[in-house]
């Protein structure tokens, strides 16, 4: 009985870490978002307080990532959806080749503001202030720059933004 629970329970956390489902690391609901300064694709200087007033989707991914660029068309959908809303689209690639990143926007039709530190995830300053454990991670930040919704995968954020603009 022992070996059956200690199979399982490994199995569910080799689960639990291939998925990278774990959200305990990410900035929790009302929580003031950090500040950041990044460059965008275009070669612009672009903060998060650049976007004041309005709620900032932000898409944490990289080009590398499979499952971010499986993400790619739910997110140009809903773009399309709520982009006249009150709300900015943030794209934050961990890429650290600029080809890369530029090739993956432009393929996926990613029309929004993308930005990055051109560093290897791991070695960013905005992956250790958000708690980016894994990719693809979505945040919502409220237009007081409070977190309204962070998780792994988005699952549930269209609902999220049904919500707020009342759309279906």
């Amino acid at each position: 009985m022992k070996i059956i629970f200690w199979i399982s329970f490994l199995a569910a956390l080799t689960l639990e870490m291939v998925h990278g489902q774990d959200n305990s690391a990410l900035l929790k609901v009302g929580t003031q978002a950090p500040a950041f300064t990044l460059t965008s694709v275009e070669g612009k200087t672009v903060s998060l307080s650049d976007f004041k007033g309005r709620y900032v989707l932000i898409d944490f991914w990289a080009s590398w990532c499979h499952d971010c660029r499986k993400a790619s068309p739910e997110m140009v959908a809903l773009f399309a959806k709520y982009g006249k809303e009150n709300i900015a689209f943030l794209g934050v690639s961990f890429d650290d080749k600029r080809e890369n990143w530029e090739n993956a926007v432009k393929h996926d039709q990613l029309t929004w503001t993308h930005v990055s530190e051109l560093k290897k995830w791991k070695e960013t300053t905005i992956s250790g202030q958000y708690g980016i454990r894994w990719i693809p991670t979505v945040y919502l930040i409220d237009p007081d720059g409070r977190v309204a919704y962070a998780d792994i995968n988005g699952h549930g954020l269209e609902e999220k933004l049904q919500e707020i603009f009342g759309r279906r």
